[in-house]
């Protein structure tokens, strides 16, 4: 049994990591649950998200999937028995031996383990050909939104393309043929398809916080970060009472600061993107509102979320569920002709870039900027030509290492260019 914590991406990547801990331990999967978070707040389970008979018939070659524990495990106290294994008993991205050193034994003598607040628990290297080629069975091909979700998408692409009869290249794998196929029959045949860049501005208060940066509000801005981080991350708290923490300015000159909206507008303003530019702009509430978002709209008037492509009705069953709603923005991330990311960190950024490696064949292209070389750019900018500007922003972009294969001990989830994914894996 797994207890998935995090957002939808997180929970996608801690999915994914079961499967193949299953298939390890040679056990049974109960569909993973998610756990409800403070920071998320969304009550939102594996079925209002994926289609779960699609995700255990596809993986019925690998593993063995129910639905709920057995009738005769059901009664049973897990805690007490010391079945339940949580996060902190797990280190990040655990050894395939660890697994079976110390969580076998459990499930041998027990008949059960409950992992609660799993996520990124499982190492990428080393690990045996086939557990990591059942990773991207189960990223790339198992887990396919749901009809509600896949239909939503669809309207929100078609909106974006400006209703043209032409699909993307990925649309089909994103929301489905009965989807595709909507989407066909209400477009406009004439109509020629509208180009679009997506942007996933990680720019949430929860980012904020946790990152230890300032963004120019002073001590009002301070008091409320620390506030937040008070109540949503008080380990953070504890370490900067106990240990002296890199300064603002040191994050900032290292990189470790997520990019600003106005940053990202300079951005991709010096990478030539003109005010025509079509912009679609991924994620939940941008820290400091309507108003630290001023100036994307004032240079791309063509900007968009999917709160104004959707309308009050077709966005109400997704309210208070931002896992569905993040869903939305991948499949719209994932589908745009340009993707554009702020902090190449994010999990959100990183499985959009991998499904566009996967399905995109070298042809979906991706902004990963290095905001180490950004930031040196950015604090010169009082005093440098645009010109020279806008050489430095793209020769930093050029500068950012392209990836042809997976390094080692990296993400198959965000590149998957290796032997045990880019083979016949469906």
């Amino acid at each position: 049994m797994v207890t998935a914590n995090g957002g939808m991406n997180q929970q996608r990547v801690a999915v994914c990591n079961a499967v193949v801990v299953a298939r390890l331990l040679n056990a049974t999967l109960v569909v993973p649950k998610f756990m409800y978070s403070s920071v998320w707040k969304d009550v939102s389970q594996f079925s209002d998200i994926y289609q779960e008979e699609h995700f255990i018939n596809y993986l019925t070659p690998d593993i063995r999937i129910v639905k709920e524990l057995p009738e005769e495990l059901q009664s049973l106290d897990l805690e007490a028995i010391g079945s339940v294994v949580t996060d902190v008993d797990i280190t990040k991205e655990s050894k395939p031996s660890f697994y079976l050193k110390n969580i076998l034994p459990i499930l041998l003598q027990k008949r059960v383990v409950h992992f609660v607040g799993f996520g990124n628990r499982l190492a990428f290297d080393p690990i045996p050909f086939q557990l990591q080629r059942l990773r991207c069975r189960c990223n790339f091909h198992a887990l396919k939104f749901v009809p509600k979700i896949q239909e939503t998408g669809a309207l929100l692409l078609e909106r974006l393309r400006r209703h043209s009869a032409h699909p993307g290249a990925l649309d089909h794998f994103l929301v489905g043929s009965r989807a595709v196929s909507a989407m066909i029959a209400r477009s406009d045949r004439a109509a020629k398809a509208s180009k679009y860049l997506a942007l996933h501005l990680r720019f949430e208060i929860d980012m904020v916080a946790h990152s230890l940066c300032e963004f120019g509000g002073g001590e009002e801005e301070r008091q409320e970060l620390e506030a937040y981080r008070q109540i949503h991350f008080p380990a953070l708290t504890e370490l900067k009472k106990t240990e002296k923490l890199p300064s603002p300015a040191v994050l900032r000159s290292e990189g470790l600061c997520p990019l600003t909206p106005e940053e990202a507008v300079l951005m991709l303003a010096a990478l030539g993107f003109n005010r025509k530019t079509h912009v679609y702009v991924a994620g939940a509430q941008i820290y400091g509102g309507r108003a630290r978002l001023a100036a994307l709209t004032s240079l791309y008037p063509n900007l968009v979320t999917k709160e104004n492509l959707l309308s009050p009705k077709e966005l109400e069953p997704f309210m208070n569920f931002s896992s569905q709603l993040a869903a939305l923005d991948f499949i719209a991330c994932t589908a745009a002709d340009a993707f554009a990311m702020t902090d190449s960190g994010s999990q959100l950024s990183s499985l959009v870039s991998g499904y566009r490696i996967y399905y995109g064949g070298g042809r979906m292209p991706t902004i990963r900027p290095n905001k180490r070389r950004l930031a040196a750019i950015f604090m010169k900018n009082n005093t440098i030509e645009w010109k020279v500007f806008e050489q430095r922003v793209r020769k930093a972009v050029r500068q950012t290492k392209h990836v042809q294969s997976r390094p080692k001990a990296r993400s198959v989830y965000r590149y998957p260019r290796c032997k045990e994914c880019m083979c016949l894996t469906n």
